[in-house]
């Protein structure tokens, strides 16, 4: 017997609701959720399916700017991941807005249109959720989750109040900071004040900006 394929009206969307894990691959699998954002997290799952605006857009493009730019000019290694999905199979699932590898020791994930295995990789160091109808779950049940995860350092953009909030995580507990752990010497309030000037200021300009703040850091 062949299970119907669900459909989006069946279940619940923006929201925690109970699934099991194969539950949750069905959903994942489904085409009219194709555009969907996943989480799963022991025993309960999120479907993501609000519409992303250019507040959303545009505060993901400086945030990575500013991270790359800074991890460049440090001479950092680091690796960047947009909406991929990262996987530790029958325990939890999750698809950050970015998601970074960084250090000396990082791992190249290999090349492929499936999930991160988590089973076979380590989490990514910094993982970043850029929030709005999302705010209040990105900085409370999906910090846990990522701190179940085993990432190092988690940040929450608020894109209605220009506002970046970030811990580091360690022993599975998070810690509000405001200088990175994992790329030392990154202020969070360097790379707010570049959310902010994108309002009003071009990209070149930012840059430019960020090149000089950093040089006398």
């Amino acid at each position: 017997m062949v299970n119907p394929v669900p459909i989006l009206q069946t279940i619940a969307t923006d929201t925690w609701i109970k699934a099991t894990w194969e539950e949750f691959l069905t959903f994942a699998d489904d085409p009219t959720l194709v555009s969907g954002r996943f989480y799963y997290e022991q025993g309960e799952m999120r479907i993501e399916m609000a519409a992303l605006g250019t507040a959303h857009s545009r505060d993901n493009s400086i945030v990575s700017t500013a991270i790359v730019l800074f991890a460049a000019l440090k001479n950092i290694r680091i690796i960047e991941f947009t909406n991929c999905s990262f996987k530790k199979t029958g325990i939890r699932e999750c698809q950050p807005d970015i998601a970074f590898y960084i250090g000396s020791s990082l791992q190249f994930p290999p090349r492929s249109n499936s999930p991160v295995d988590l089973n076979q990789l380590v989490p990514p160091t910094l993982v970043i959720e850029i929030g709005a109808s999302s705010l209040s779950d990105d900085l409370e049940r999906k910090r846990i989750l990522y701190q179940n995860l085993g990432v190092q350092e988690y940040w929450v953009v608020d894109v209605n109040a220009l506002q970046i909030t970030a811990f580091t995580i360690t022993q599975g507990k998070s810690y509000a900071i405001q200088q990175s752990h994992v790329l030392p010497g990154l202020a969070i309030s360097v790379v707010e004040t570049a959310v902010t000037r994108s309002q009003t200021e071009d990209d070149g300009a930012i840059t430019r900006w960020l090149l000089s703040s950093f040089s006398q850091s």
